[in-house]
């Protein structure tokens, strides 16, 4: 009797914790205590292809989450190690939850930022007919406007979450609140390489990963920029495509009208790729997606003005894959993100380039399998005639077959989808709602990929993503950016998330 009592007493005690109100003062001060600490994160060079740089940030986290009240401990992958930080709660029988975080960021060209350097984080505002114009980082420790940004690499993709999450565990900490959950949280420093280590690492350390709930603080929201919840997230695989021509470089005037260019061939083999409204005409890569009613209502109610996404984006019309933006959403996608051949600009020259390059990326859903559909594109490769090899081709290749490609792929993950009806989507709506007084809105399946999907078919556990940056952030691009108004509002939204029971 006694224990049962006790029990109540600490759920009325965590409840009424949870009920607190979450104010924007309180978002406001515990941003301006760790706006430095943002500032040194954000100084460290983070391109997972230099592991040694990615160790400072291993090691910056082995610090930062110890003073919140983690132990953190490394998860051996073969590479660079996951970073596991654990925090429990009072409660002892309290369920389990895991946290996504990524540290890693997108390999940086400086020439293109306008500021002294992407690792040194600036602060600017807009001034019209000037653009984004720098101000004392100073001003952030008085009253900001929210419109302000800061500028460095990886200020949305993905360290500003990172540090709005600590900045919200602050918050809990100073204001008495408990933790009504024990708290796992997964830090991922290879995210933009694919994570290729993930799957096979939640496999082996499945039995340290396992929760009830798995929630993802990445990513942006609706382009509203009103609060989000992402249900689900397209998985990604990728396409090299090589075609050669002669074995070196040849003289235009002397070969123009001879010998074949490779460049005009794979600019051929990719536009048959498509048809004129965007839709891959590959046979059977569409195949197996079909949308009842009831996602297409779900859709439906994301409150998208298309007409503005097309504005934002500088184009007439978009692809005629689907009806809408939302529906496009659900259907693989077949994307050429780079090309290579011969010179270009200052550098041009008279010449048959030797080889051309294509690199593709291929974003896949729940049900699409990566396998299959990489295969259909290779077979489209090989009915155009193609040698298809996965090496350079020998003299007597070069000699015997007219045309010869270089194919190579990869799948880094898969999708992943969980109803907006799940247990994990209605306690993170009621978090939303409690933080900012208004339901949010559900996406069925964000464009970006994450790599969710060992999780949730590994660990069997549902997982929603929880965006807070600014859904223009620049994320990949040069001058990369999070809005003040968003990292504060962030603090509201993970702070409600971090006292929202359960169960």
């Amino acid at each position: 009797m006694i224990r049962t009592l006790f029990f109540l007493f600490s759920l009325l005690a965590a409840g009424a914790l949870s009920a607190q109100p979450i104010t924007d003062s309180l978002a406001m001060r515990h941003a301006r205590a760790v706006w430095e600490e943002f500032r040194e994160l954000l100084a460290l060079s983070n391109d997972a292809h230099f592991p040694d740089d990615i160790e400072k940030n291993v090691q910056w986290c082995e610090t930062a989450f110890p003073r919140r009240g983690f132990s953190t401990r490394r998860l051996s992958t073969g590479g660079i190690p996951l970073l596991l930080a654990e925090c429990k709660s009072p409660r002892k029988n309290a369920p389990t939850v895991l946290a996504y975080l990524q540290l890693d960021g997108q390999p940086v060209d400086p020439a293109h930022w306008q500021q002294e350097s992407p690792w040194k984080a600036t602060l600017k505002k807009q001034v019209e007919g000037q653009g984004w114009v720098e101000i004392p980082w100073q001003e952030l420790h008085g009253q900001p406007d929210p419109d302000w940004r800061i500028f460095a690499r990886s200020t949305s993709d993905a360290k500003g979450p990172v540090m709005i999450f600590l900045a919200a565990m602050d918050a809990l900490i100073a204001s008495g609140r408990q933790l009504p959950y024990h708290l796992k949280v997964i830090m991922d420093f290879e995210e933009e390489l694919g994570s290729p280590r993930m799957a096979q690492a939640v496999e082996t350390h499945r039995n340290d990963l396992t929760a009830d709930a798995f929630v993802i603080f990445d990513g942006p929201p609706h382009i509203s920029n009103e609060r989000t919840l992402s249900f689900g997230a397209r998985g990604i695989a990728e396409i090299s495509i090589s075609v050669f021509g002669p074995a070196l470089p040849q003289h235009s005037g002397h070969y123009g009208n001879y010998c074949p260019n490779p460049a005009l061939r794979l600019a051929q083999l990719l536009a048959g790729m498509k048809d004129e409204q965007g839709r891959v005409s590959i046979p059977g890569f569409y195949d197996g997606i079909a949308i009842d009613e009831n996602a297409k209502a779900e859709m439906a109610r994301v409150p998208d003005n298309e007409a503005y996404i097309r504005a934002q984006l500088g184009i007439a019309q978009p692809d005629q894959v689907a009806g809408s933006y939302q529906e496009a959403l659900q259907y693989p996608s077949l994307n050429i993100r780079g090309m290579a051949s011969g010179w270009i600009g200052d550098e041009v020259r008279t010449i048959i380039p030797s080889v051309a390059t294509a690199e593709l990326d291929v974003r896949l859903v729940m049900e699409s399998d990566p396998e299959r559909l990489i295969g259909l594109v290779r077979k489209y490769v090989e009915d155009q005639g193609y040698l298809v090899l996965d090496r350079k081709p020998t003299q007597q290749e070069r000699l015997k077959h007219d045309k010869i490609c270089r194919f190579d792929s990869s799948v880094s993950y898969k999708a992943f989808r969980t109803e907006l009806d799940s247990p994990t989507g209605q306690w993170l709506s009621r978090a939303l709602v409690r933080a900012h007084g208004k339901a949010p809105i559900k996406i069925r399946t964000a464009g970006g990929s994450i790599p969710i999907s060992p999780f949730v078919t590994t660990l069997g556990v549902p997982a929603v993503a929880v965006p807070t940056v600014n859904p223009d952030n620049n994320q990949h691009s040069p001058n990369e950016n999070i809005r003040v108004g968003n990292f504060i509002e962030g603090i509201k939204t993970i702070l409600a998330v971090l006292t929202e029971p359960l169960r």
